[in-house]
């Protein structure tokens, strides 16, 4: 299952710098608007102690963590939706992503250009969202003068429904609201999706903020963006993207030591990597064995055989039954024998709905 998250924010906030963290690669991360020209896609893993415990149980010959991926897009300006800066390009780009991460300067440095002139994380953040809110606007407003009259002239079901749907939308936008903050309903929203909206896409504001100001879990200004958030029902990770760009060089061991001197659990990036991986409704399953131990990313609320179809097309076609153990269960017995003998090795059809932790082994014929 491929999916994207898109980093965002106004010029010399830190995207390229915490996209090197997330990545690990030496892109270009320049004190000037635009030293990220194109967008640079990094896969990123996710951290996960139940696969090392698998790791250690079955000794396979081959591990695979999950993942997904990370898009660092090149910095907006004021004026995108007109073509100002990277323009219609920036756009288009933020359209293929399915989930956006925000990131907004919270701290001063007279030696960081900021396009604004100065740090006011509320002010940078609007900025974006109203970019957003006008490209999505632009795409509205062309619709619905391409298809409203022939709509009320043929009466066509669909059609009208359509119009109605993007009205309601419209009107959002009108008044300044994300199109994610807007109670559709499923049918509407499953319309509103063949657009690919942007201001749809749910979001977590990163609050970038200096050293000193981590230890501390912020600041004045990230106190601003929790409090913006909170209408939003958004999340906030508040990380310093220098410490995280450290951090990425270092061994396992040298980088918990560091954290701990910081006096911190885990890093800015892990807690990124897990709000991202919630926000997009993601869960793990697993298969083991001998040769493979692997992590398999479905959708929160995907049933047996379309999980299976995750694996192979064919399992999924010739589906007949899964085979299923709780990883606490396997984990407090530490034997695949002593699960099944326990009663706690369970059979499920079809609609069986996958739950996070699930080890499975799909039965089909093909």
């Amino acid at each position: 299952m491929s999916l994207k998250a898109g980093i965002v924010g106004l010029p010399n906030v830190g995207k390229s710098t915490l996209f090197n963290a997330i990545t690990k690669k030496n892109i270009l991360a320049a004190n000037y608007p635009f030293a990220t020209i194109d967008p640079n896609i990094g896969v990123v893993i996710v951290p996960d102690n139940r696969l090392e415990y698998l790791n250690e149980l079955y000794i396979p010959k081959s591990l695979v963590p999950t993942s997904f991926e990370f898009t660092d897009i090149a910095g907006l300006v004021k004026g995108a939706s007109k073509g100002e800066g990277l323009g219609n390009k920036f756009l288009s780009h933020i359209r293929e992503v399915d989930a956006i991460v925000e990131v907004v300067r919270c701290f001063k440095d007279e030696n960081i250009i900021h396009v604004e002139g100065d740090v006011d994380p509320i002010r940078d953040i609007e900025i974006i969202n109203l970019e957003l809110i006008l490209a999505d606007l632009e795409i509205i407003e062309n619709r619905i003068e391409k298809i409203a009259k022939k709509a009320e002239t043929t009466k066509d079901k669909d059609a009208l429904k359509e119009v109605e749907v993007l009205r309601k939308a419209k009107e959002a936008l009108l008044n300044n609201k994300a199109l994610r903050l807007i109670d559709f309903e499923d049918d509407e929203l499953l319309l509103l999706k063949n657009f690919n909206f942007i201001t749809l896409k749910p979001i977590i504001y990163v609050a970038n903020v200096l050293e000193d100001d981590i230890v501390l879990n912020g600041n004045l200004y990230t106190q601003k963006v929790f409090q913006y958030a909170s209408l939003e029902k958004a999340s906030v990770i508040v990380m310093c993207a220098k410490i995280e760009s450290e951090l990425a060089e270092l061994e396992e061991s040298e980088k918990k030591a560091f954290l701990l001197d910081l006096g911190i659990n885990n890093s800015g990036l892990d807690k990124l990597i897990f709000a991202t991986y919630d926000l997009l409704g993601l869960q793990t399953f697993f298969t083991v064995g001998s040769d493979e131990v692997r992590a398999w990313t479905f959708k929160k609320g995907m049933n047996a055989k379309k999980c299976a179809g995750l694996i192979h097309s064919d399992i999924e076609r010739g589906f007949i039954k899964a085979e299923i153990m709780k990883f606490n269960d396997l984990e407090e017995l530490n034997d695949e024998k002593k699960v099944q003998e326990a009663g706690k090795l369970y059979l499920e059809g079809k609609d069986y709905i996958m739950q996070d932790g699930d080890i499975v082994y799909f039965r089909f014929n093909v």
